[in-house]
């Protein structure tokens, strides 16, 4: 903890007691919450970015959308449009958010819609010709104003929510004690040789907190980058003179796992929006090299003039165990 963080305790006390007031007042019903007559499962995290939301989101999105009408409803983070906005043929990152447009890219089977107000989102969902069985709502675990039926909490094994503490002087949205709402915990990012007895041990620790069951998931990396016409094995970027890029909350899993001796590695901000100048320069850096990003950068950069040269790494939520037990948790929920 550094030592501004550590000056900023008092503001992280404040906030803590302006965030259990409020969530005193939806608990107690003075603040209302509004549910709905279909299933509502959110997914979101305690502490601000980089948990892997959005391939959990995926991983439900695959999971539902054979057997239901699945939509997603996210705020839309950094995009330029207000409001209730439904992906159609016009669609773009700039007006749905960068996560929003990639679900929509990949299963063009659901809808998916972005409203910063949830409550609204859902009723306008509920409008639609075509309307949802299933409402997938995107970090959305601190938005009290709808009442779900199910949510599954994630929390990062390199920052597992039991070892952080409020903001400003930690990365916690709310208290620790938000996790009682949680009807599933996934601890995500895991080494795919996470002991056993570790899982234990972290099972322990947020037994403190909350009584639900706790999953482990790890990233799994696809074996081939991908562009709009080609496809590359990881093995040759693994062993070439590729420019790296990333701009997301926690790159370095990426990094680690393409990079080499040769390797140029980009860094930038989570959700950056990538400015002409931006892309300019990264076309002088990469000269004809191969350039290999992260999925929800190459959404942002697949129309600009690197498209060409532009590759991105697929990746997937893996459960580590328990995957049929928690698959059957979320169907068994739908059929109630």
């Amino acid at each position: 903890m550094n030592l501004l963080r550590k000056i900023l305790f008092p503001f992280a006390i404040l906030y803590g007691f302006i965030t259990s007031i409020r969530n005193f007042l939806f608990d107690k019903g003075i603040f209302a919450s509004y549910s709905f007559d279909l299933p509502v499962i959110v997914v979101g995290n305690l502490s601000v970015g980089g948990t892997g939301k959005t391939p959990q989101i995926e991983y439900l999105i695959r999971l539902l959308s054979e057997r239901y009408a699945v939509a997603t409803l996210s705020r839309g983070y950094k995009r330029k449009s207000k409001g209730f906005v439904l992906a159609n043929a016009n669609a773009t990152a700039e007006n749905l958010g960068d996560e929003p447009y990639q679900f929509y890219q990949k299963f063009p089977s659901i809808q998916v819609a972005v409203d910063a107000d949830r409550k609204n989102g859902i009723e306008q969902l509920l409008t639609q010709e075509k309307k949802p069985q299933v409402i997938l709502l995107d970090d959305a675990f601190q938005h009290r104003k709808v009442k779900a039926g199910f949510y599954i909490l994630l929390t990062a094994y390199d920052d597992v929510f039991v070892d952080d503490f409020l903001l400003p002087t930690g990365n916690l949205r709310e208290s620790r004690s938000g996790a009682q709402r949680a009807d599933m915990i996934v601890v995500t990012k895991c080494p795919t040789t996470l002991s056993e007895t570790e899982q234990s041990q972290i099972k322990q620790r947020i037994k403190s907190y909350s009584d639900a069951p706790v999953y482990f998931s790890t990233i799994a990396f696809d074996e081939n980058v991908q562009s709009s016409i080609a496809s590359v094995p990881v093995a040759t970027i693994q062993q070439s003179a590729c420019v790296l890029l990333a701009g997301i909350a926690k790159p370095a899993s990426f990094f680690n796992y393409l990079t080499n001796s040769a390797s140029i590695c980009l860094t930038y901000p989570d959700h950056h929006h990538f400015t002409e100048t931006d892309i300019q320069q990264i076309k002088q850096q990469a000269g004809e090299k191969m350039i290999v990003t992260t999925e929800k950068d190459y959404i942002r950069l697949k129309d600009s003039i690197l498209k060409e040269q532009l590759y991105y790494l697929p990746i997937r939520t893996s459960l580590l165990v328990g995957s049929n037990e928690f698959d059957a948790s979320v169907l068994d929920y739908l059929k109630q």
